[in-house]
């Protein structure tokens, strides 16, 4: 697994911009079935996430035919999920240039809008997958709600007022499921033709349950759930940043949102391991551990987290919500802990499964 950051220093992590720069994650863009899941699809994230926490771009569903074909097969190839992760971005046009020049695949080359609130520049490439990655450049400061073209929703449903908040902040970072053998392909694709910096990497030497890894190569193995109902690679989850994970998650549960759960024994360890720690927890670990919040610490600081079940029609998809505490990881001392709770729900839905030496699939028993 490769993790890429907006944020890294430019030491031995890649090349350097010249002109251009990804400033920040600016929105995600689900597909899903019809213009009325569209409705409850929105009523999902708002009740159960955070209403108006600027992660979700709805497309309009004015479409044409041919686009109306388009979504259509994308939809009963993938199902419902995440069509497209959009960057605000500077020099749009020289981001472009150089994915082009590298071998990138431009979906759609540079085009303006404006309305009366401002002036923004898009351009479309195509990434793993289906995946596509919207650049975005404020050629003008942007007042208006979102981007140029969207209004004020005609309703707002009254229960949301009555909702505790989410304490949601922004999009902390994404992760790309890829079928075995093409992480590094596409690893290679983010540093050559999107100038993406190196930040850590973690294999299956690193991380293994005694049925997954990062890269399976050992037999037998658990069969990839995601790839599969997925129809290939695609955005596995997304992660937001919170900056009181205890109230959030107790919150989230009050709102409707289902987590994965950790065994006890996770928190056993835990509690021996911090025994011998440099760093001091805040958070009271008998709380973490009655909310089932992991935690993943180094010499200098910690973070916690907590990863909910799928989140869309299919075993696909799902969230996370992370506290940063003086550390800048994304939690792989809890891989194993989270590829254990993933197969754990996998098996209640009857679809764990191993690949024997031969490589073929038998049901786990």
């Amino acid at each position: 697994m490769a993790v890429y950051s907006l944020w890294t220093s430019y030491i031995d992590k890649g090349e350097k911009h010249v002109r251009g720069k990804f400033v920040r994650f600016h929105h995600v863009t689900f597909w899903v079935g019809n213009a009325k899941q569209v409705k409850e699809s929105a009523y999902y994230y708002t009740f159960n996430c955070q209403q108006n926490m600027g992660v979700l771009n709805i497309f309009r569903h004015t479409l044409n035919k041919m686009n109306r074909l388009k979504m259509g097969e994308h939809l009963m190839k993938h199902g419902d999920g995440v069509k497209d992760i959009g960057f605000q971005v500077e020099d749009c046009d020289f981001l472009i240039k150089t994915a082009k020049e590298r071998g990138a695949v431009i979906v759609r080359e540079p085009w303006e809008e404006r309305d009366g609130q401002g002036w923004v520049k898009y351009a479309v490439v195509q990434t793993y997958g289906d995946t596509t990655h919207t650049l975005i450049e404020y050629l003008s400061p942007y007042k208006g709600l979102f981007l140029p073209g969207y209004k004020e929703p005609l309703f707002r449903d009254p229960l949301l007022a009555t909702l505790p908040p989410a304490g949601l902040n922004f999009i902390d970072h994404l992760v790309g499921n890829q079928p075995d053998d093409h992480m590094v392909p596409i690893s290679d694709w983010y540093q050559k033709c999107s100038l993406f910096h190196w930040f850590w990497s973690i294999d299956d030497k690193q991380i293994h349950t005694q049925y997954s890894s990062l890269r399976s190569i050992k037999m037998p193995i658990n069969k990839p759930e995601y790839v599969d109902y997925n129809g290939g690679p695609g955005v596995q989850h997304i992660a937001l940043n919170t900056s009181d994970i205890i109230q959030a998650v107790v919150n989230l549960r009050a709102r409707g949102m289902e987590f994965l759960s950790a065994p006890n024994m996770y928190y056993n360890a835990l509690r021996q391991n911090l025994k011998t720690a440099k760093i001091k927890v805040k958070e009271d670990l008998d709380r973490l551990q009655e909310l089932k919040i992991l935690l993943d610490f180094d010499d200098k600081g910690y973070l916690l987290q907590i990863f909910t079940k799928p989140v869309q029609d299919r075993p696909t998809l799902f969230l996370e919500a992370i506290q940063h505490n003086n550390h800048s990881g994304l939690g792989a001392g809890n891989f194993k802990s989270l590829f254990e709770a993933i197969e754990k729900d996998q098996e209640a839905r009857g679809n764990l499964t191993v690949l024997t030496p031969k490589g073929q699939s038998k049901a786990f028993n």
